[in-house]
């Protein structure tokens, strides 16, 4: 993929402008998978609460791409839908602007609607498949009010169109007659449609094509330098999350466990989930670096391991790491600055 994708060329996280417009702090989300009521009376079953998300904190420049990668189940969907006001946060805050998202479901949080839209992991799912593509793309300029003119929302529509590399006269056709990545163009012309200032991206690339990919990986970073977009992107490919990134930040059962910018993280990972992550990538160049592959398998959420849930894999565990839970703390080193959880890195074992 690296062969057809462009460089990253937007403005590092550490020269980006200060103003924070996202802003979460120590959110969570749990969902209650308990049996009914009846059969947990009768089986003396306890109710099961599962942590999808338990207590993650970052924060977004405009302008910046932050990525969430991971395994499966590790908490990167949740905390998206959480940015996006699908999921309300079981406890923690989180902040838009200034301005708490929890105001969007009111009156006044109208605007934080149109500054704030969602890009889906699926787009054969995501698109209405009885409405034409004019139809579609307009919704939100209707929903919001922003245009009533029909002319004006035609006009509109077309310039969309046009912004993500299609042809004013697809708004006549119907999702079915578009391959992946287009139907893919058709809804990041969508979110667009309002003229957002922060995009959530839920892997918008995982059900494409490696070349169509990277299309629509440089239309993504052509709109961003174009439109000064923020992005939030969940990804669980490492190839991708390198070229479209800032920072990343590596989730590990519903808790980032390591931050850092692209370049510090790639370069010179502390957390052993992460170096696990890394080797996991196939070695092109053929470097003869030593590689650990990604050992066991996620434990079950709802009976997570004591202390740091990484340790049943972690080849660096100890006594400490199996009961005691490791904080986020920053560390400054020849490679840079990372956010990591570890009790190694803090011990300077790893």
């Amino acid at each position: 993929m690296s062969a057809v994708l462009r460089e990253n060329t937007s403005t590092t996280w550490e020269t980006a402008a200060q103003d924070v417009i996202v802003r979460a702090e120590n959110i969570a989300k749990y969902f209650d998978v308990s049996p009914p009521w009846l059969n947990r009376v009768l089986e003396r079953q306890q109710r099961a609460i599962l942590h999808a998300v338990d207590g993650v904190s970052f924060e977004i420049k405009r302008g910046e791409t932050l990525s969430l990668v991971g395994e499966s189940g590790c908490g990167k969907s949740t905390v998206a839908r959480l940015l996006v006001g699908l999921y309300t946060p079981t406890h923690g805050r989180i902040n838009f602007f200034g301005r708490d998202l929890r105001e969007m479901n009111s009156a006044r949080g109208r605007g934080l609607r149109q500054k704030l839209q969602m890009i889906f992991q699926d787009p054969y799912a995501s698109l209405n498949p009885r409405w034409r593509v004019a139809d579609i793309i307009a919704e939100p300029l209707k929903a919001h009010g922003l245009m009533k003119d029909k002319h004006q929302v035609t006009a509109r529509v077309d310039e969309l169109l046009q912004q993500v590399r299609l042809a004013p006269a697809d708004k006549a056709k119907y999702p079915h007659q578009f391959s992946g990545g287009q139907r893919q163009r058709l809804s990041i012309a969508r979110a667009l449609a309002t003229k957002p200032e922060f995009l959530v991206c839920d892997e918008p690339t995982s059900a494409l094509d490696v070349s169509v990919q990277a299309q629509v990986l440089n239309l993504m970073k052509d709109l961003q330098r174009e439109m000064g977009l923020t992005y939030l992107f969940i990804s669980h490919n490492l190839a991708v999350v390198h070229h479209i990134s800032d920072r990343v930040g590596v989730m590990y059962l519903g808790k980032i466990v390591e931050l850092a910018s692209r370049t510090t993280l790639f370069n010179t990972p502390r957390h052993p989930y992460t170096r696990m992550l890394l080797d996991a990538i196939p070695d092109l160049e053929m470097s003869g670096r030593a590689r650990t592959p990604v050992a066991g398998e996620v434990p079950n959420p709802l009976n997570p391991p004591s202390g740091c849930t990484f340790n049943p894999r972690c080849p660096y565990a100890n006594d400490r790491c199996r009961v005691e839970v490791p904080l986020l703390k920053l560390y400054r080193h020849a490679g840079g600055e990372t956010q990591a959880a570890c009790h190694g890195v803090e011990e300077g074992r790893i």
